[in-house]
Order: structure tokens, then C-alpha cells, then sequence
């Protein structure tokens, strides 16, 4: 892959395994300093050596992401080793077994929409002032077709994705006359863990490898991408405006 984004320090949350792995990884191999972020050190310790076999450096960050003031520390640290961050990928998620709506236990929705939605509003929060120091700033959301469907057995999943959506869009209206750029990148079904386990009937070698999804959230990432809350649907390859009816 071309070093586009030689000398960039790019972030990326849920980096210990699927989607976030594989995009870590692909902005290692494309120039960047890796800051990855994930509660689980084993998988943060295998990018790390995935990364420097690919020439890479990264630091890891074990954290969860619903730890705010984490985050907030991991800003400062941000700040006083690099002064800038070029690119955020929050890409960590929770999604729970199907459940119908009665059946939701309380403490599930409760860790969901910690973690989908408000962990996310802190990450912004505490990132943004790096990402406006950035001569080229780039925020990619992973988001999710639930979001628009009303579909049944899937409410705290669908409900948190929409929530984020809105942040993401409402993050990208309030950045337009800046060099930062905000977008959503909606994989569709992957060949995930988090994918097997909540629909453990489909068959995983249908479906698209996260290697290939990272490809193209590298893409939004780079310096010359310079669009901003649009949402790229990896399965039709389009760039949307707003989210087109299911």
C-alpha cells in the first residue's frame, strides 16, 4: 500500500481484534503511528508485533472505552507526545444476543449505549481539540445498517447505531469550516467474532473479511479525502449523502 499517511498518528478504538485489527493494521502499513485502543491486551500485543513485521510502530492503549477519564488522560498524553491526532477511528461496539424488547435486561442496554454511543461522545470530546491541530484531521464512525431498521429482536443495537450516526453527523456539521472531516463507514455483514455471535446460523465464509473492509476505511482517512458527514456503504461502494430507505 502507498505510504499515504507517512508521518500521521492515527487512533483507533476496538484494535485488539476484527474490524479495528485490520484497520489499525492497514493505517500501520500505510505510514501511520498506531495508537491502538482495546481491553484486551493479548490482541493489542499481536498487532503490535503484526504492525513492526510490517515496518510499523504503534503504542497500545489498554482501556476500556467506557473508562472517560481514560480517555480524557490518553488526550493529554496525545497532546504532549505528538500535539496532534490525524486520524480517530472509532470502530469499538457491543452487540448483544437478539432479545426481544421485554426481554432487554436493563444492565445490557444500559453497557450498550455506554459503549456505542456515549464512550463515542467522549472520544470526540476529548479528541477534538488534536484532531483541529491536525493540517488534515480525519474521523470515521462504524456504523451499522441497523440503524435504519426497525427490525425485530435487534433494538438496543439499532437504537445505539442511529444515536451515532446523529453524533457523527452532528460532529461533521460543527467541523465543516475546519480541516477536519467527519464520516460513517457501514461494513455490512463481516466475517467478525462479534458478527458469529450474533447470528451463529450464517455461513462466515460468505461474507467479506475485515481485511477488505480496512482497505477502504483507510481510504477515508487519508489527507486527500476530503468529503465530510457522508456515509460510504462498503457493500454497494457508494458514498452517500444521508442514509437511503432500506
Amino acid at each position: 500500500m502507498p505510504q499515504g499517511l507517512a508521518d500521521r498518528v492515527a487512533l483507533v478504538t476496538g484494535a485488539s481484534r476484527g474490524i479495528g485489527y485490520a484497520t489499525a493494521l492497514a493505517l500501520a502499513r500505510a505510514g501511520a503511528h498506531m495508537v491502538a485502543l482495546a481491553r484486551t491486551v493479548g490482541g493489542l500485543e499481536e498487532l503490535d508485533d503484526a504492525v513492526r513485521a510490517a515496518g510499523g510502530s504503534a503504542t497500545l492503549v489498554p482501556l476500556d472505552l467506557r473508562d472517560s477519564g481514560g480517555l480524557y488522560r490518553l488526550a493529554a498524553a496525545l497532546n504532549e507526545r505528538h500535539a496532534r491526532l490525524d486520524v480517530l477511528v472509532g470502530n469499538a461496539a457491543l452487540a448483544p444476543l437478539l432479545s426481544p424488547l421485554p426481554h432487554v435486561d436493563p444492565k445490557t442496554w444500559d453497557e450498550v449505549m455506554a459503549l456505542n454511543v456515549t464512550a463515542n461522545w467522549h472520544l470526540i470530546r476529548a479528541m477534538d481539540p488534536l484532531l483541529r491541530r491536525s493540517e488534515a484531521g480525519r474521523a470515521v464512525f462504524v456504523t451499522s445498517r441497523a440503524a435504519t431498521l426497525a427490525r425485530a429482536y435487534w433494538a438496543p443495537y439499532s437504537l445505539s447505531k442511529a444515536a451515532l450516526d446523529v453524533l457523527a453527523r452532528t460532529y461533521a456539521a460543527e467541523t465543516t469550516a475546519t480541516a477536519v472531516r467527519v464520516n460513517l463507514f457501514d461494513p455490512g455483514p463481516t466475517r467478525t467474532r462479534m458478527r458469529a455471535h450474533i447470528m451463529p446460523g450464517e455461513d462466515p465464509m460468505t461474507l467479506p473479511t475485515a481485511e477488505q473492509v480496512a482497505e477502504k476505511i483507510v481510504d477515508l482517512c487519508l489527507p486527500s479525502f476530503t468529503e465530510t458527514g457522508r456515509l460510504y456503504d462498503f457493500r454497494t461502494g457508494k458514498l452517500l449523502e444521508f442514509r437511503e430507505p432500506a
